[in-house]
């Protein structure tokens, strides 16, 4: 061995650019509340990453996120002794990073290890870096064997599931009351592996047709992809779809593939009379909004859109913005709308604010943000709010209450408590008209509908019909 002249220090290896950004990433979401895909893009082009960096460095922030779970399981029993209240925040992040390089991206130890030793000797300092490297090199001996270790250590099935697939132990709890409903009792595990799959970007045509859309991709140097489930999606394989214009004209959108299903359903299902009004109750931020407006300026109709956050009805005004002259915006609550107008709207569609737990594959940090003491204030403003929708629909109209949850107090409890305390008010079946304007089947039984991701590739999303006959009373005023 060389000897070393005095005052000799090891030479400082620079940090891996696309690590630096992912790691920054995840300490704005833990230390600022921040939201993943709102904060990456920006972070990225300051970066000035080229296209692989970006697309690395972005897989390792969402992978690390929605696997955190995991990683944390691994790393408190790697840490000496440390619980994980006791690592260093800004540790526990990098070591959450270099747990999803070695176990799910497969990254040879050497190459994980190494990176992200760097980066908390570059970051942190040469005390935490030593720490790091412990850690992991544990972690690493037992690569291939850490399903088999957490699943043997774990007091039940329910608490293996949510360490093994990151997510909280209510959440799961939530997920199979909601799958045993619909006849899926033992295929919770399917849905929380797709949670944890990235979801595909998919586009809305609003003012264009798929073909055309498809080609002005291909002319931007994109890929595309069929939809899955409706026809007016067309899924983009490659790129970034702000660059298109299109997109940027507001003529096609990014948009879910189950809310593409809910605007089609909420303009197509037939109704009696007249029908030229239309109420989009809970708005923010646009993107249904914008779909049922293309819609609406094909027939005549005119979109009148309610939402109580200034900054949400911004977003609502940006994203109609090419049909400005067939949607009405307005800032208020929904809840006052049926006593202000009763019997005004002609189709109205509540897409209630909801817990959220339906779209988890494309926000990996709120599931740690979420509480089951969430939902009884959910369910409350949910019912508040399908109440004024009824009251301010027309006999013979049409009402559709969605929400982006599977979870059963927001979808089946919220409907059965309207149905129970509002005389006349009926369930309709909105299973037809899904399944008509859907590419495969979405709904076997009964008359509602709920999607889920392992299936569908879509968000969990949920819709439920309203009828209102000639002479329905009003629902009772709730007692507070």
């Amino acid at each position: 061995m060389t000897e070393r002249p005095a005052g000799w220090v090891p030479r400082r290896q620079s940090s891996n650019h696309a690590r630096l950004v992912a790691y920054d990433a995840l300490r704005a979401v833990n230390t600022e509340d921040a939201y993943a895909n709102l904060i990456l893009p920006g972070m990225v082009s300051r970066a000035r990453l080229n296209r692989s960096d970006a697309a690395f460095a972005t897989n390792l922030a969402y992978g690390t996120l929605r696997l955190q779970g995991r990683w944390d399981a691994m790393i408190a029993r790697c840490s000496q002794g440390r619980t994980l209240a006791e690592i260093d925040p800004r540790a526990l992040d990098l070591l959450r990073l270099g747990c999803y390089q070695l176990i799910e991206l497969k990254t040879p130890p050497h190459a994980a290890i190494n990176e992200t030793v760097a980066l908390a000797r570059n970051e942190l300092g040469q005390g935490i870096a030593g720490f790091v490297n412990a850690v992991l090199r544990r972690v690493s001996e037992r690569r291939d064997a850490w399903r088999g270790i957490i699943e043997n250590s774990t007091a039940s099935r329910e608490e293996f599931l949510a360490v093994w697939h990151s997510h909280p132990r209510w959440i799961v709890r939530q997920l199979e009351a909601a799958l045993a409903v619909a006849g899926r009792s033992t295929e919770v595990e399917a849905v929380l592996e797709a949670n944890n799959t990235p979801a595909k970007v998919a586009l809305a045509c609003r003012n264009i047709s798929p073909e055309h859309l498809k080609a002005r991709i291909e002319r931007a140097k994109m890929t595309w992809e069929n939809p899955y489930l409706v026809p007016s999606a067309v899924l983009l394989a490659s790129g970034d779809p702000h660059r298109l214009w299109p997109v940027r004209d507001g003529v096609a959108g990014v948009q879910d593939e189950g809310s593409q299903l809910i605007s089609a359903v909420v303009t197509e299902a037939s109704i009696s009379g007249k029908d030229d009004s239309w109420l989009d109750m809970c708005a923010g931020p646009g993107g249904k909004t914008a779909t049922i407006a293309a819609t609406a300026a094909r027939r005549g109709a005119r979109v009148f859109a309610n939402e109580p956050q200034a900054h949400r009805l911004d977003l609502v005004e940006e994203n109609v913005a090419p049909w400005a002259d067939t949607v009405a915006l307005r800032e208020g609550d929904g809840r006052d709308i049926g006593a202000q107008e009763p019997d005004s709207y002609d189709r109205i569609l509540v897409d209630a604010p909801c817990s959220g737990l339906g779209a988890l594959r494309r926000r990996p940090e709120a599931r740690w943000r979420k509480k089951e003491s969430d939902l009884a204030a959910l369910t409350q403003l949910q019912g508040e709010l399908l109440d004024s929708a009824y009251r301010a629909l027309r006999p013979g109209g049409l009402l559709l209450y969605t929400t982006c949850s599977p979870v059963l107090a927001e979808t089946r409890d919220v409907i059965s408590a309207f149905l129970e305390r509002t005389a006349g008010a009926e369930l309709g079946d909105v299973t037809v008209t899904a399944n008509r304007r859907a590419l495969r089947p979405v709904a076997s039984r009964g008359m509602t509908v709920q999607l889920w991701p392992d299936i569908h590739h879509t968000d969990a999303m949920y819709m439920a019909r309203i009828l209102k006959p000639a002479t329905a009373p009003a629902p009772a005023e709730r007692r507070s």
